[in-house]
């Protein structure tokens, strides 16, 4: 069997969907981090809920906190992780070029890896 023929039992996947999944993901996984914390914190200080839950996910969010870390930790190489947490996990909103210049990488390279690091966190986290 050829390589193409091969490639035709694998679904298409839609990049800009792949990409948009990914990010909203790392987006809410900024406030899970916290949340994580917050309830740890609590736990130790022995309160119960500080504030009132509206929404019984506890267990849920816990959950994907712990498993995008560990995609994040053990799916990427070292310039993947560095342009995932300054692109999508700092605090201000940072525009590419920015962290392609920070990273000292030419543009074509950041594309290829934040690429490639949105694939593998989609892989890791069964997205796709």
């Amino acid at each position: 069997m050829s390589a193409p023929e091969q490639l035709s039992f694998l679904q298409p996947v839609n990049e800009r969907e792949v990409r948009k999944a990914v990010v909203k993901e790392l987006k809410a996984y900024k406030a899970l981090r916290v949340a994580v914390q917050n309830k740890q914190e609590q736990t130790e200080k022995g309160i119960d809920q500080l504030f009132p839950r509206l929404h019984e996910s506890e267990t849920k969010n816990d959950l994907k906190a712990r498993q995008i870390e560990r995609a994040l930790q053990y799916s990427l190489d070292q310039i993947e992780r560095k342009i995932i947490e300054e692109k999508y996990l700092s605090p201000a909103r940072v525009n590419d070029i920015n962290v392609y210049l920070d990273l000292g990488l030419n543009k074509d390279l950041y594309y290829i890896k934040k690429r490639e690091a949105i694939f593998q966190l989609a892989t890791a986290l069964r997205i796709i």
